[in-house]
């Protein structure tokens, strides 16, 4: 099966389980929601989500941030992989977004904001503003991979070949429905592909064998 047919079928499935396609991670704004995402590297949602709500009683906004010290939010963040990196550079975020005017639709500024990559902007610009983008993590990496519908490398490669597979319309939700696929039925251990919904067909026999080999 060709890669194009293979992703129109994967589409498929995944409208028909995910028709909608709620954001994992609990946010008020768009200033909310990158904060969340910057934490969530390496961080289950689910702990990010217990987290915020008391980062943004004391830093709901970029000001907020920026008064407090990088050991206080450090501590608020304590439970966070990463937590000293992550402190620092949501510090310089808030006073990089004070001088700059606050979180704005614009690839540049976003990915020039301190602990901000190409991943973390694609989130907000997906979903905070609408524009198409496809954030590609590890897990959509891996499951790409698996499911034969790229070859690449790393998770730029991967985005880029994703993007050419389905309609640039259907990309702000397709990469959560992945997520999601993945947390539900497709683990990246002690997965049994060939009973998978998806694996089962799309993965090819040389990738079962290898995941059966382990």
């Amino acid at each position: 099966m060709k890669r194009a047919e293979k992703a129109e079928k994967i589409g498929q499935i995944l409208d028909q389980l995910y028709p909608t396609t709620p954001i994992p991670l609990d946010h008020s704004d768009a200033y909310t929601l990158l904060v969340a995402v910057m934490l969530s590297a390496q961080t289950t949602d689910k702990k990010v989500n217990q987290v915020t709500p008391f980062l943004f009683e004391q830093a709901s906004t970029p000001e907020e941030m920026a008064n407090l010290e990088v050991a206080q939010i450090q501590n608020l963040i304590r439970e966070i992989g990463l937590a000293p990196t992550k402190a620092k550079n949501l510090k310089k975020m808030a006073l990089q977004l004070i001088e700059g005017g606050g979180v704005k639709p614009d690839w540049d500024y976003l990915e020039s904001l301190a602990g901000v990559g190409h991943k973390t902007a694609s989130v907000v610009m997906a979903q905070w503003y609408g524009i198409p983008a496809f954030p590609v993590d590890t897990h959509i990496h891996r499951l790409a991979a698996r499911w034969g519908l790229s070859k690449a490398r790393n998770v730029e490669m991967t985005e880029r070949d994703l993007k050419s597979l389905w309609p640039e319309d259907t990309w702000n939700k397709r990469h959560l429905q992945i997520i999601f696929f993945g947390r539900e039925y497709c683990p990246a251990r002690n997965h049994d592909l060939e009973q998978c919904l998806i694996c089962s067909w799309a993965a090819s026999k040389k990738r079962i064998h290898e995941e059966m080999r382990g």
